[in-house]
């Protein structure tokens, strides 16, 4: 049977209410969670702008030719952050945008992945055929100006407004990175820090970045040589012949293109996301801007991935503020937006020209 207002959305006029229930409490509680009715009326938008145009070089922008205005959806009474948001539904043929109000102390900022890799602290791409992060210097250089143009001074300008800013590395809390690093446990003290610095330059560079040369020579099967081929000459090998070994076992540092403050927190991917989860309720995270690398993987699906994430805060993904990965080609931007456009169907989309501190608009 079909819904009964499953033939209302009429182009150039607004769709009826749909009377939802949106609950706002803890699943895991165990008790009821309250509840509000959040009407969704939507009203079709008149030559809307592309979205996640203030950065082409980076993501090409999205153009789609429906899109709807929707009521407010998140509504924290005391709100001091305006983000709007849109996203994409298949059943309403297009783009729904709507404005959401959060109170800033209740949002944190997670950048996933910033890996210090070709950027002076000693780690960098192995030689002559070593793979990480973007896969090539050149590629690893292009985020680590992104980061510089549009992440950092994202953080900056939300920074001790927002609850929280985090960044997330793989492996565990090592000795290096524990003296670097505020975590979950605790926050090391500025001579600790120096401390931690100073070893971190010495392990990095002590490390030989020098792994075999590609194959020159390959066995195939006369019959099916492609098999083969692909088997012995994959087109991503991240492990000890091309890297060395060792290589991932070093103490990945937060890059410097960003400008990290001693109050941020490091996330190790090793731990779950369950101590993650924990650590954002311990201290009144109810919201997440999300924003780092890379859109296509680590981004959705490591530790501090929107997959992970969604499941307990209210996520948005900052769709300008984050790269995919981009083989075959020289630029992020389709596959960026490929990337988010692709979550947009089941996520929220803002862009950091639409995340903006109104600390007026919290008295009501």
């Amino acid at each position: 049977m079909k819904p009964a207002w499953s033939g209302l959305l009429a182009l150039g006029t607004a769709v009826p209410a749909v009377l939802l229930g949106v609950a706002i409490g803890r699943a895991q509680s165990g008790g009821t969670a309250p509840t509000r009715t959040y009407e969704n009326r939507l009203t079709r938008l008149k030559d809307p702008k592309p979205l996640l145009a203030d950065y082409p070089q980076y993501v090409e922008p999205v153009r789609e030719l429906t899109r709807y205005e929707a009521p407010t959806l998140v509504d924290d009474p005391g709100a001091d952050l305006s983000v709007r948001a849109w996203r994409f539904s298949y059943n309403a043929r297009g783009i729904i945008e709507m404005p959401n109000r959060l109170r800033a102390r209740d949002t944190a900022i997670i950048m996933v992945h910033p890996w210090g890799i070709d950027d002076g602290q000693g780690w960098r791409t192995p030689e002559p055929a070593g793979v990480a992060d973007f896969c090539t210097k050149e590629k690893n250089h292009l985020g680590g100006k992104h980061t510089r143009e549009v992440i950092d001074p994202f953080l900056k300008s939300l920074r001790g407004k927002v609850g929280l800013v985090l960044y997330s590395l793989p492996g565990n809390e090592d000795p290096i990175r524990k003296k670097l690093y505020r975590s979950f446990r605790g926050k090391p003290t500025e001579e600790q820090r120096l401390q931690g610095a100073r070893e971190l330059k010495e392990k990095l560079n002590s490390f030989s970045y020098k792994g075999e040369p590609l194959p020159a020579k390959l066995t195939v099967s006369a019959d099916r040589p492609s098999l083969e081929y692909f088997r012995q000459f994959p087109g991503l090998d991240a492990g000890a012949k091309y890297n060395n070994a060792g290589f991932w076992d070093l103490p990945i540092p937060v890059t410097t293109d960003v400008t990290a403050q001693p109050d941020d927190v490091v996330i190790y991917d090793a731990e779950g996301y369950a101590p993650l989860r924990q650590f954002l309720k311990d201290n009144g995270i109810r919201h997440v801007l999300l924003t780092g690398y890379a859109t296509d993987m680590c981004f959705c699906k490591t530790t501090a991935g929107y997959e992970n994430l969604s499941k307990d805060f209210d996520v948005f993904l900052v769709g300008d503020a984050t790269l995919a990965t981009f083989p075959s080609n020289s630029s992020p931007r389709f596959a960026t937006n490929a990337s988010i456009s692709f979550a947009a169907l089941n996520h929220l989309i803002t862009q950091v020209s639409w995340v903006e501190y109104r600390p007026t608009t919290g008295r009501r």
